[in-house]
């Protein structure tokens, strides 16, 4: 008999600010070592989602749970060594480096007063090497594109080693090609044993890549489960506005999902 799949799990999470509800009662199980892709209209909530299951956003309600453990009770340097965030459109006004930025990463493993930490450079070379960041480790990160922020950004998650890690529009300022590469790390990251749960806009790479979705539409949960079998034309038609259709790429054979205006 197989073995049940493990998994992280989202309950209750609700968000609320200036007197609107922005999250309401969302749950839902994202497999351990799996993507879960969150997908949905602009304004459906999915970046409030993510900063509330980091413990950035306060939750009105709601648990984050990891092998038993509720990951927003947890002090917030003991969560940073389990789960990492990556937003879209974080930047630094300081005159920090590439690699000075990805050295973040290691914060939560060092002692409070500094050090404790003997494999950090190592640690954080192969991060920005992961990235795609190596190039821009000497230079200053308010000189790089958004992009190459975006590269440093990942590199510094990446440095945590979390068993979690959070994506928001991963592949926001990315060009084709680096947008294939985020979604190669991704699978490698997987594969490793790291549970990636992103905010994706492209239903196109959450169709190809993502093992499961959750499907969010003013704020609560529309539909989640494995990708295709969610993702019906339905449903894309009731919470997108548009028709679609399952294919299948001819160059990787993989799931591909065609859509147009209805």
């Amino acid at each position: 008999m197989t073995a049940p799949e493990e998994h992280a799990e989202i309950r209750s999470i609700t968000v609320r600010a200036g007197g609107r509800t922005l999250v309401d009662d969302v749950g839902f199980d994202a497999p351990v070592g799996r993507f879960t892709a969150l997908v949905g209209p602009n304004g459906a909530g999915k970046s409030t989602l993510l900063r509330a299951i980091a413990g950035i956003q306060h939750a009105a309600s709601g648990i984050v749970l990891l092998d038993g453990h509720d990951l927003l009770a947890l002090p917030r340097r003991a969560r940073a060594r389990i789960l990492a965030l990556v937003e879209q459109d974080a930047s630094t006004e300081l005159p920090f480096t590439g690699r000075d930025v990805a050295r973040l990463g290691r914060s939560p493993h060092e002692s409070i007063i500094g050090g404790g930490d003997p494999d950090a450079d190592r640690i954080v070379d192969d991060a920005l090497e992961r990235a795609g960041a190596t190039a821009f480790a000497d230079r200053d990160v308010t000189t790089l594109s958004g992009g190459e922020r975006q590269r440093v950004l990942l590199a510094r998650a990446l440095a945590q080693q979390p068993q979690v890690l959070l994506l928001d529009e991963p592949t926001n300022h990315l060009d084709l090609a680096a947008q294939l590469d985020v979604v190669d790390l991704v699978t490698r990251v997987t594969a490793a044993g790291v549970t990636v749960i992103a905010a994706v806009h492209d239903l196109s790479i959450a169709a190809a890549q993502a093992d499961a979705v959750v499907v969010l539409s003013d704020g609560r949960v529309a539909a989640t489960g494995p990708t295709e079998a969610t993702l019906t034309p339905e449903l894309i038609r009731d919470v997108f506005g548009v028709a679609a259709q399952w294919t299948r790429n001819p160059l990787t054979g993989r799931p591909l999902l065609a859509v147009d205006r209805l």
